[in-house]
């Protein structure tokens, strides 16, 4: 079997919306909430059965000492496959197409081919990376960047989660701490098929996505300490207030990004004060700071601008600030080639597409280390995600996997 008919084949919709459906239900905790976190129970009961499923398709079963979930078939002339997938882990309240999708479209791509008699030239690898999400363990993507030889294993499996336990013992625990080295398969090429997790699809109507570039990401925590004293008694003029200096830095972020006019953005998504009293002047307050630009300079710019702020804010408001990198990631620009095979891939389908740039950060940047990468994306209804109400509509998520497909089908094709 040839290329040319590579638009006779689609995947099996009603096979791939079902395990969509049927993965979404495993996971849920005592309030009814979608967390299937890494390492935990929730966790292992969602791998059990993306492995029995990778098994039913006579795949190879490969674990990695981080716990990164590998179904390989196997058997081409060249050692170096195409690989494919994402990541079943969630966030606590999650939606059910959030990385899932793109496995299991992965798993469905390689039952199509199989059942047309394709024979490829490489194998081909759905994987399912461990920690996508970061909800239990820091840095997120820990399982693609271990993989590609951004964080050291034995660094990684020693990792606190803000549950007080240690991800090897949990992987151990939960029976997927495997034997085999992180990064023990060299990709020809990596593409990932995602829900965009945004509005712009949806808005401009067209169903398909090819993702240029990604986001660079820093993230900050930033602590502020001031003087508890008496709301009632101490005059504004005399306070050392750190809940006010902390709302003046999220002004601040606010204020500079938009005048950038640029792909910026800069979020304060964790805050805490203390000591959390209503008539009591906060002493010390403690927030996140997530800054993301596709640009470097202008990333690099930003964290410049938030740190002299920071100086100036420290002697204005006499407080004492102090600031810890939690997580940095320069921008990725994706493999031209791969995207232009996305794009043309699309077109034969009769699939209009654009061009985009992807604000969260997926194991796809991380694969960008080691092999040509790139990622398709599929419209999100509102552009909501990390939320029960995330949603893609069933052709949408049909015309993305069968996009998949070609593009896969090109690549396990060609020298």
């Amino acid at each position: 079997m040839n290329t040319r008919s590579v638009n006779t084949l689609s995947i099996d919709a009603g096979r791939l919306l079902g395990r969509l459906q049927e993965l979404g239900r495993i996971g849920h905790d005592e309030q009814g909430r979608l967390a299937r976190v890494a390492a935990t129970d929730a966790d292992k009961a969602g791998r059990d059965r993306l492995v029995g499923w990778m098994k039913e398709a006579g795949l190879e079963i490969a674990v990695d000492r981080i716990g990164n979930v590998f179904g390989i078939w196997a058997g081409a002339a060249d050692p170096r496959p195409v690989m494919v997938g994402s990541h079943i882990d969630t966030v606590v309240n999650a939606g059910i197409y959030d990385g899932t999708y793109g496995v299991l479209a992965g798993l469905a791509v390689i039952e199509t081919l199989q059942a047309a008699g394709f024979v490829p030239r490489r194998p081909i690898v759905v994987v399912a990376f461990t920690n996508e999400e970061g909800a239990r363990y820091a840095p997120d993507m820990m399982g693609s960047l271990v993989y590609a030889g951004g964080l050291g294993v034995e660094e990684a499996l020693a990792t606190v989660g803000t549950d007080g336990s240690v991800l090897g013992e949990e992987l151990a625990r939960i029976g997927y701490a495997g034997d085999r080295e992180p990064g023990f398969l060299k990709p020809h090429a990596y593409v990932e098929l995602h829900i965009e997790q945004g509005p712009i699809l949806e808005q401009v109507g067209l169903p398909i996505g090819a993702v240029e570039t990604l986001q660079g990401i820093s993230w900050q925590r930033v602590t502020i300490k001031g003087t508890a004293n008496h709301a009632g008694t101490t005059p504004m003029s005399m306070r050392r207030d750190a809940g006010q200096a902390a709302a003046r830095v999220m002004t601040f972020l606010r204020d500079h990004v938009t005048r950038s006019h640029a792909q910026s953005v800069a979020t304060v998504g964790c805050l805490r004060l203390e000591p959390d009293v209503i008539n009591v002047i906060p002493s010390r307050a403690t927030f996140t700071v997530d800054l993301r630009d596709p640009d470097e300079s202008r990333l690099r710019d930003a964290e410049a601008a938030l740190a002299r702020f920071l100086d100036e804010l420290s002697v204005e408001e006499q407080v004492r600030i102090s600031v810890e990198r939690l997580a940095r990631f320069e921008p990725v620009l994706f493999d031209e080639a791969l995207v232009e095979r996305i794009e043309e891939a699309a077109s034969r389908r009769g699939l209009p597409s654009r061009r985009m740039t992807s604000g969260a950060g997926h194991d796809a940047q991380m694969i960008a280390r080691i092999a040509p990468s790139a990622m398709i994306f599929v419209p999100s209804h509102q552009g909501i995600s990390h939320n029960p109400r995330e949603h893609t509509e069933p052709q949408d998520l049909a015309a993305g996997a069968d996009v998949l497909l070609d593009v896969v089908m090109q690549l396990c094709a060609a020298p």
